[in-house]
C-alpha cells in the first residue's frame, strides 16, 4: 500500500487533490480511498487530507501517520510545522516552492522534490490555487500514478464542477507541473518545538460549555486568545498599502476580519502579525491604494 499525507490551508484545495489522486489511481486499475482532515474551519487555516493506493481492496480508515509521500501545498508550513514527521526512511516529500530540492531544510535529510505551482497557477489559472498543480509533481515524483490517468483525473472531477473548459486547463496546470518538477535531496538538521496542547478538565468548563480566558501550559485559551494565534504565515500574497493614494476613508479597518488593520494619523497600516492576506481589503479599497502582491520567501 502507498500513502501519502497532503498539507495545505483551506482554500487551496487540498482535499480535491487528494480525491483526484485517488481517481487517477483508480483509472488505473488500482484501488484507492482518499479524506481529509479539518482543523478551524477558515480560509488559510492548516488542513490535511489523506490517499491510500492499492493493488487489493483497502480497509484501513483511520488517518496516515507514516506515509510514503508527504505532499505540501504551502511551504510556508515547512516553516511553521514538521511536515515530514512520521515519514518513512526511504519517503518522499514534495513541495510548491521557487526553491531547488537543496535548498530546502526540513527536520532531517529526505529524498525531495520541489515545483513552483503558485506561479504556475496564476499564469494558466490566474488565481493562486495549487492542487491540479501538485497533482503532476507527486505524479512526476512519486511514479504512482502516470501523468496521463492524473489529466484524465482532473478534467472528470474538475470539469464537472467547473465546466469542460476548466476541467482541461487544469489539466493542462498538472501537465506543465509534471514536467518542470525538479527531484533531489532536501537538507536536514531544522529544530522545531513540540507544540503544547491543552485539553480541560470537568472542573475547568463552567456550565454552558462557555470557556472564558484561561492562561494555560499552551498559551492562552478562551476569549482573547486570538492574540496568540498569529495567521501572518498562512498568506500567499501581501496587501500593501499606497499611503499617498490612501484617503484615511476606513472602509478596509471595517472590512479586515482578523482586525489586522488600524489607522495612523489618517492613514491605513497592516499589521503583517496577523494579516492572512485574503485580499478583502484591496478589493473593497474605493480608491485603489491597496495592493495584493506575492509575498518573497526567504
Amino acid at each position: 500500500m502507498y500513502e501519502i499525507r497532503f498539507h495545505g490551508r483551506g482554500g487551496q484545495g487540498g482535499r480535491m487533490a487528494a480525491e483526484a489522486l485517488a481517481l487517477a489511481a483508480f483509472l488505473e486499475g488500482k484501488y484507492a480511498v482518499s479524506f481529509p482532515f479539518f482543523g478551524a474551519e477558515r480560509r488559510g487555516a492548516p488542513v490535511r487530507a489523506f490517499t491510500r493506493i492499492d493493488d487489493k481492496k483497502i480497509r484501513v480508515k483511520t488517518q496516515i501517520y507514516e506515509p510514503d509521500c508527504v505532499v505540501v501545498l504551502d511551504e510556508k508550513l515547512v516553516e511553521s510545522e514538521d511536515v515530514i514527521e512520521g515519514l518513512k526512511e526511504d519517503g518522499l516529500v514534495v513541495i510548491n516552492t521557487r526553491k531547488k530540492p537543496e535548498e530546502i531544510e526540513l527536520s532531517r535529510s529526505v529524498r525531495c522534490a520541489t515545483v513552483d505551482a503558485t506561479s504556475i497557477a496564476l499564469d494558466k489559472l490566474g488565481r493562486a490555487i495549487t492542487n491540479t498543480a501538485i497533482l503532476g509533481a507527486v505524479a512526476k515524483a512519486t511514479g504512482i500514478v502516470g501523468i496521463e490517468a492524473v489529466e484524465k483525473a482532473i478534467i472528470e472531477k474538475f470539469g464537472e464542477r467547473l465546466g469542460k473548459e476548466m476541467g482541461e486547463k487544469n489539466a493542462e496546470v498538472a501537465r506543465i507541473a509534471y514536467e518542470k518538477t525538479t527531484v533531489g535531496t532536501a537538507k536536514g538538521g531544522k529544530v522545531f518545538e513540540k507544540k503544547k496542547q491543552w485539553l480541560p478538565g470537568v472542573d475547568e468548563l463552567p456550565l454552558g460549555g462557555s470557556i472564558g480566558t484561561l492562561q494555560t501550559e499552551a498559551g492562552l485559551v478562551g476569549i482573547g486568545s486570538f492574540i496568540e494565534n498569529k495567521t501572518g504565515d498562512w498568506r500567499v500574497f501581501m496587501p500593501v498599502v499606497d499611503e499617498q493614494r490612501c484617503t484615511g476613508c476606513k472602509i478596509c479597518w471595517f472590512y479586515c476580519p482578523e482586525a489586522a488593520i488600524k489607522m495612523v494619523d489618517g492613514i491605513a497600516k497592516i499589521n503583517y502579525d496577523y494579516c492572512k492576506g485574503c485580499g478583502i481589503c484591496a478589493n473593497e479599497c474605493p480608491v485603489n491604494a491597496i495592493k495584493m502582491e506575492r509575498e518573497a520567501i526567504a
